[in-house]
C-alpha cells in the first residue's frame, strides 16, 4: 500500500486496519538490583528505545541494567487500565507503523487503491486521479529515508586520543555511508534532495486539509511552517506487514509492544527495575568519565556506560551534574525547542459514534470506524487559524481533532457493546495566556468543547461519555518525562534533524561525557515507536566498546 492511502475521514479516504501482539507483564523492585555489582550498561528511562538499546546489548554478551521512574514500562508507549473502570486506553502513543522491521513484525489487511479513488472522486475526480502520483512522491523520499533511519548519522569529530589509522578509517566510514545515501538518490530518480509536498497536485480543501494534519501531527507548527513537509514524511514513512504507511492498532493497546521488546530483553538477561527514578549521572570528576548513576533513594548504580531514553533536556541539564558540560553545548540543549500544541484525550464511551454524513448506520462497527477519523480539520485555512490561535496562547476554538476508536478491532480493552476513543488535539499550548490547565473548569471545559467538536458530526457524542483521561503538554511533562510536553523529545524541524539532533557535532548518539549515550527520541531518527534510536545506539555502544579493547 502506498504513503498517504491509510485515512479514513469524515470526508473521505481511505481506511487501515488492525494487528494483533501479545502481550507481557513485569514485576520488580529496587531490591532487585545486586549489591556492589558493575554492569557493562545501564540504561536511563524503560521506554521502548531504552528496551530495545538494552536487548541489543544484552544480545551482544553485555551485562545491562534499565532503570524506569515509573511503575510501568513503556514510556509513551503504554497500556493503562486503571483511569476509567473496565477500560484500557494507550494513554499517550496510540498506533503503530514506525517500528522498524529489523525489530519486529506483523501482519495486517488494509486498503486498496479503488476504494481511494472512490472516495476522492466524492470531491474531486481530478484530484482521485492527482492522488496516485502524490503516492508515488512520498514512496520515493520513504525508500530514501529507510536508508537514513537505520544508520548513525556520519560525524566526523576529532578525537585527540584517535591514532591517525583510526581517524583515516573512520573517514573511510563516513564516507561510505554519503556514497551509499548518493546512489540511493540517484536509484530513486531524485533529481535533488530538498523535500518538496506538491499539494498543487490537488484542488479538494478537505483532501488537502486532511493530508496536511500529518505535516503539524505534534509539533508547535501550521500547515505553512517552513519545514513541515518532513513531519508528514516521518508520518507516511513507517509499514506494517511490508505495506508502507500503513498504520495499526495493537491488542493489548500500545503496551503491548513495550511488553513483547521487554520480555525479549529479559530473555536475553537485562535486569529491569521499575520505581527506580534517576536522580544524577555520576561523572569522575579527574577524569570526565561515567562511573554509573545514582538513584533518588541514594543507591548508585555503577557502569562505565550510560544510555539516556530521557530528553536531551532532562539528561544534561538535570541528570548530567553542573560544570560537566561546555557552555556553547548546553545552550544548544537549553534553547532547543521543546515546544508543544498536543493534547491526548482518551475517552470510555457507552456506544459507538454515528456520523451522519454516513448513509448507514453501523452500531456494531462499520469501516468508518476503522481508521482516522479526521474532525475540524476541512480546509488548510481552519487548521491555520487553529494554529495561530495557539501561538497566541489560546487553545484553539475548533481544535483539530484525530479519532481513532481501537475497540472496534480488539475487544479486549473495554466492556462488551463500550468503546474506547484515542483523541489526539492540537493545538494547546504549554502555557496558556489565561487561565491554567491545573484548573479544573479550565481543563473541563476545553475537553467539552473537543466533544461539542465532535457532535457537529456525529450527533449525541457527549452523552455517550462515560469518563475521560486528558493529558495537556504539563500533564504529558509530568507524568512521562516529555520536555515541554514535546512528544518526539524536541521539535523535527529541518534545524533539529539529523547531524543536528541534538546539537551540532553530537548526533551519533556519542555526547560530550564519555560514556554517556542518548537512545532516545531525541536523537536521530526522532519520535515515534520506532526503535531506531535504541538500535543504533546500541550498535555505536558496542563498536565504541570494541575499540576499547584494542
Amino acid at each position: 500500500m502506498s504513503p498517504a492511502a491509510r485515512r479514513l475521514l469524515l470526508a473521505g479516504a481511505a481506511r487501515r486496519r488492525c494487528l494483533s501482539t501479545g502481550s507481557a507483564s513485569l514485576a520488580s523492585a529496587s531490591s532487585q538490583l545486586p549489591r556492589g555489582k558493575r554492569w557493562d550498561a545501564v540504561v536511563i528511562g524503560g521506554g521502548h528505545n531504552g528496551l530495545v538499546a538494552a536487548a541489543y546489548l544484552a544480545r551482544a554478551g553485555r551485562s545491562v541494567a534499565v532503570l524506569e521512574r515509573r511503575g510501568v514500562l513503556g514510556g509513551a508507549a503504554v497500556s493503562e487500565s486503571d483511569l476509567v473502570p473496565r477500560f484500557r486506553f494507550s494513554r499517550c502513543s496510540y498506533l503503530l507503523s514506525l517500528l522498524r522491521p529489523a525489530i519486529i513484525r506483523y501482519l495486517l489487511l488494509g486498503p486498496d487503491a479503488e476504494l481511494n479513488h472512490s472516495e476522492i472522486s466524492k470531491f474531486s475526480k481530478k484530484d482521485a486521479t492527482a492522488y496516485p502520483r502524490y503516492e508515488e512522491q512520498l514512496e520515493k523520499f520513504c525508500k530514501l529515508m529507510d536508508f537514513v533511519i537505520d544508520s548513525a548519522p556520519p560525524e566526523l569529530r576529532q578525537e585527540s586520543h584517535t591514532s591517525m589509522v583510526g581517524r583515516m578509517k573512520d573517514r573511510v566510514d563516513k564516507s561510505a555511508f554519503w556514497g551509499h545515501l548518493l546512489r540511493h538518490v540517484m536509484q530513486q530518480g531524485q533529481k535533488n534532495m530538498v523535500l518538496r509536498i506538491d499539494f498543487y497536485l490537488l484542488q479538494s480543501e478537505v483532501l488537502k486539509a486532511t493530508l496536511a494534519t500529518d505535516a503539524v501531527i505534534g509539533a508547535m507548527a501550521g500547515v505553512n511552517t517552513p519545514g513541515s513537509g518532513y513531519v508528514l514524511l516521518h508520518h507516511v514513512m513507517g509499514e506494517t506487514g511490508g505495506q508502507r504507511g500503513v498504520w495499526a492498532y495493537v491488542q493489548g493497546g500500545m503496551g503491548s509492544v513495550s511488553s513483547a521488546i521487554s520480555k525479549a530483553a529479559l530473555e536475553a538477561g537485562v535486569q529491569i527495575v521499575t520505581n527506580a527514578e534517576v536522580s544524577q549521572v555520576m561523572v569522575n570528576e579527574t577524569t570526565g568519565k561515567v562511573e554509573g548513576v545514582a538513584l533518588a533513594d541514594g543507591t548508585e548504580v555503577h557502569s562505565p556506560v550510560v544510555l539516556s531514553n530521557a530528553t536531551p533536556y532532562k539528561t544534561f541539564v538535570d541528570l548530567v551534574p553542573a560544570n560537566v558540560l561546555q557552555e556553547d553545548f548546553l545552550c544548544a540543549i537549553k534553547t532547543a525547542d521543546y515546544s508543544s500544541a498536543t493534547t491526548k484525550i482518551n475517552v470510555a464511551v457507552d456506544r459507538l459514534p454515528q456520523f451522519h454524513c454516513c448513509k448507514e448506520m453501523n452500531p456494531e462497527g462499520g469501516p468508518e470506524h476503522m481508521g482516522t477519523i479526521h474532525i475540524g480539520s476541512e480546509s488548510m485555512e481552519e487548521i491555520d487559524l487553529a494554529y495561530r490561535e495557539a501561538a497566541s496562547g489560546v487553545s484553539s476554538n475548533r481544535p483539530v481533532i484525530e479519532m481513532t476508536i481501537p475497540s472496534v478491532l480488539d475487544k479486549t480493552i473495554s466492556p462488551p457493546g463500550q468503546h474506547v476513543i484515542n483523541l489526539f488535539v492540537q493545538y494547546t499550548p504549554y502555557k496558556l495566556s489565561e487561565g491554567s490547565w491545573q484548573d479544573s473548569n479550565v481543563r473541563k471545559s476545553f475537553a467539552e468543547r473537543c466533544f461539542s467538536l465532535i457532535d457537529e458530526y456525529a450527533p449525541g457524542f457527549s452523552t455517550s461519555v462515560v469518563g475521560y483521561d486528558m493529558l495537556t503538554p504539563p500533564d504529558l511533562e509530568r507524568e512521562f518525562g516529555l520536555t515541554g510536553g514535546n512528544i518526539f523529545h524536541g521539535a523535527m524541524g529541518l534545524d533539529s534533524l539529523f547531524l543536528m539532533r541534538p546539537a551540532k557535532g553530537w548526533s551519533d548518539y556519542r555526547t560530550p561525557v564519555k560514556g554517556l549515550y542518548l537512545c532516545g527520541s531525541g536523537a536521530h531518527p526522532g519520535g515515534g515507536v520506532m526503535g531506531a534510536p535504541g538500535r543504533n545506539a546500541a550498535s555505536v555502544v558496542l563498536e565504541d566498546l570494541v575499540k576499547a579493547k584494542k
